[in-house]
């Protein structure tokens, strides 16, 4: 309402959005790296380590492929973009430039280079989740290393991240201000008539991702031998705090925490799920290839066949390392236009209005895939108790407090 009926305030709100995004940068590495550190150190044998690292990263490249070959289709099929008929002069190239600057500034040797950081703690200070994994990593396996010293420093680190898990939930509370800043600066600038095409949007990524879920996910589960409607049901309230915060991180503690109760072993729980966050997307990789034809439709690009090709080969790249954050697709967006020109790069400023909707597609895909792919894991290397499993899945219980819980891992 406030964009409808005074448009200029509402194109003023994009601060409180932002405010948003900020906190949760402030927060993600943190978690990430305790996290990580107390599955890798848990482990003791750098063997498993590198073979559930390899497995996990096998799965995680299979279905993130799936996903964005889903959002081509789905694309193609429902055209959400068609008839915006927007003008490209009309877009804001300053709402771009940072994406694109930071796209611009990768490359394979510089991607690979980047992993490193300069200091142990200047991945923090920069936010670089592949820097926080690396690091994450090496500080595991030395904590596993140091024998009895190694089990006091991770049971003084399982304090830290009951810390950080606290101040998780004081950030969600800044949600609901981000969506309103949100809201009215899409209304604010282009009227209420363009949340036509973006309704369109949404239900097209929230009908592609239910197909995802129910018939991708659903056949992994089969496999392995549960209900993927099960899953859901015993995940319940990390779902609806995700839908309600916009944000998978959220809900991290939470599911690590009932994957653990359900039989998965904390082992592979604190390796997989973590390294998921950034390598397991699922939801943001259905979210990329729509996302880019809704661009092009948007702004009446035609596209070929070799277009359409090179659209899903770029973005099996672009997608990689994402880190888990809003904002975070936006660069691997901006970077995928730098290598498929024919996209103006101009229209990416359409879907940060609504950005926050879309985000909560993704994010509840994204955890389920995470949890899926940390059941599958377990299963294949036999570290799943089919009894506590399937016990957890009958429950129809609330799964209560959970937090206190996360950090019951084995010490090294």
């Amino acid at each position: 309402m406030t964009g409808a009926l005074f448009p200029a305030l509402g194109a003023a709100m994009g601060p409180f959005a932002d405010l948003f995004v900020r906190l949760l940068h402030l927060i993600v590495a943190p978690v990430m790296f305790c996290t990580l550190v107390l599955g890798v150190a848990g482990m003791r044998d750098a063997r498993s380590v590198g073979r559930i690292g390899g497995r996990a990263m096998l799965y995680f490249e299979v279905a993130s492929t799936l996903a964005l070959a889903l959002g081509l289709l789905a694309g193609l099929l429902v055209r959400p973009g068609s008839g915006l008929d927007v003008k490209v002069s009309t877009l804001d190239p300053h709402v771009v430039a940072p994406f694109l600057q930071q796209a611009q500034a990768s490359s394979l040797s510089g991607f690979l280079l980047d992993i490193i950081p300069d200091s142990l703690l200047g991945a923090f200070a920069g936010g670089d989740l592949l820097q926080v994994l690396l690091i994450a990593v090496l500080t595991g396996f030395a904590l596993a290393q140091l024998g009895p010293d190694g089990a006091r420093m991770c049971g003084a680190l399982r304090r830290v991240q009951d810390m950080v898990f606290a101040i998780v939930s004081m950030v969600m509370r800044v949600a609901p201000l981000g969506a309103f800043g949100a809201m009215a600066v899409v209304v604010g600038r282009y009227g209420l008539g363009v949340l036509e095409n973006f309704a369109l949007l949404i239900l097209t990524l929230y009908a592609t991702e239910l197909v995802f879920v129910l018939g991708v996910l659903g056949a992994v589960g089969l496999a392995c031998g549960f209900s993927i409607l099960k899953l859901l049901r015993l995940l319940r309230e990390e779902l609806i705090l995700v839908l309600g915060t916009s944000c998978s991180e959220s809900a991290l503690p939470g599911l690590m925490a009932k994957l653990e109760r359900a039989g998965v072993d904390a082992r592979v729980v604190g390796l997989v799920v973590p390294t998921g966050y950034s390598f397991n997307l699922d939801g943001t990789n259905l979210y990329m290839t729509l996302a880019l034809l809704f661009i092009a439709q948007a702004t009446n690009t035609p596209l070929s066949a070799t277009d359409l090709m090179m659209i899903l080969a770029v973005t099996m790249v672009t997608t990689r390392g994402l880190p888990g954050v809003p904002g975070a697709c936006f660069i691997a967006l901006a970077a995928t236009l730098t290598i498929v020109p024919e996209i103006p790069i101009g229209g990416i400023a359409l879907l940060l209005a609504v950005d926050r909707i879309l985000n909560e597609g993704r994010a509840l895909v994204n955890i389920i895939g995470n949890a899926v792919g940390a059941i599958v894991i377990a299963r294949w290397e036999g570290a799943l108790d089919p009894a506590r499993f399937a016990a957890a899945l009958a429950s129809r219980g609330s799964s209560g407090a959970v937090a206190k819980t996360v950090s019951t891992g084995d010490a090294p």
